[in-house]
């Protein structure tokens, strides 16, 4: 049960991860709304439902809302020419009022009422069946040439300014669509649990961070594989290093701190090779 319950979540965050990757490995954007995007999508879909809506809608309706603060982020950084940096925190600070003011409460249980693990049909395939749409349509998408002008944003901008396509307007879709993604993450993990907190976004860039980092780490981007099922896989790979953490006795408490760690030890082991690289080839 503990090893199916670790893939069902890590299956769901792995949404989320790949709402990350169009923000952080794409548009090379840290974007720290994402912290609150993710509750809000759970708020909205928990509203939704409690009040009798159906749960597809509900996510659909989560999806739009994360859609619309990832455009607010995107909006006040390439209008007002605040920093990136800056751009989600705003945003991400604002949404902890708009969460609350959505949800009416901290808390709200869903227990008692009808959303997508209570049908009848088993929880992971519910799961694999949502997170098939979300993938399959974002591997479509960067196929696209809206795709394409979007990664190419992320590595060459003054590229796509010559080509005469409007950068400010794609970072901000782009934002929207990474937005998206992880409210709908959290909306679906809302009616998993069976409950949505106006706390539970905290840390989500870094898990999301962590699971990228893992991902290309442990696998490589190619031909066989592509970037998306890399983030998926590192982000099931990091759920089962957390439930290994866990099993061990560690505090759930210390998972933030664990994660953190994760990361930073990641990325000095990714520096620490290219360093060694770098000398071998200026001594060869």
């Amino acid at each position: 049960m503990i090893l199916l319950g670790t893939l069902e979540q890590g299956l769901i965050f792995s949404i989320m991860v790949l709402g990350v990757y169009i923000s952080y490995k794409i548009l090379d954007f840290p974007d720290l709304s994402v912290d609150g995007s993710f509750p809000l999508g759970a708020a909205v879909a928990a509203v939704c439902v409690s009040r009798g809506m159906s749960p597809v809608l509900a996510l659909l309706l989560a999806v739009v809302a994360g859609g619309m603060a990832g455009f607010v982020t995107g909006y006040i950084h390439v209008k007002w020419n605040i920093t990136n940096l800056l751009a989600g925190i705003i945003v991400m600070t604002g949404l902890y009022s708009v969460n609350l003011r959505v949800m009416g409460k901290s808390n709200i249980p869903l227990f008692g009422v009808d959303h997508l693990f209570n049908t009848g049909l088993p929880s992971i395939v519910v799961i694999l069946v949502l997170l098939t749409v979300v993938k399959g349509s974002l591997d479509y998408l960067l196929k696209t040439k809206f795709g394409f002008a979007l990664k190419a944003l992320g590595d060459n901008e003054t590229l796509v300014v010559s080509l005469g396509i409007n950068e400010k307007h794609l970072k901000i879709y782009g934002l929207a669509i990474s937005n998206a993604l992880v409210a709908l993450s959290g909306g679906i993990l809302a009616q998993y649990q069976g409950f949505a907190d106006v706390g539970m976004g905290t840390g989500t860039i870094v898990t999301g961070l962590a699971a990228i980092i893992i991902g290309e780490t442990v696998f490589k981007t190619g031909k066989f594989m592509k970037a998306t099922t890399v983030a998926l896989l590192g982000t099931l790979i990091f759920k089962y290093v957390v439930a290994a953490a866990l099993k061990m006795g560690m505090r759930a408490s210390d998972l933030k701190l664990v994660t953190a760690v994760i990361v930073v030890g990641i990325m000095a082991l990714k520096e620490k090779k290219k360093g060694l690289k770098r000398g071998v080839a200026s001594n060869g």
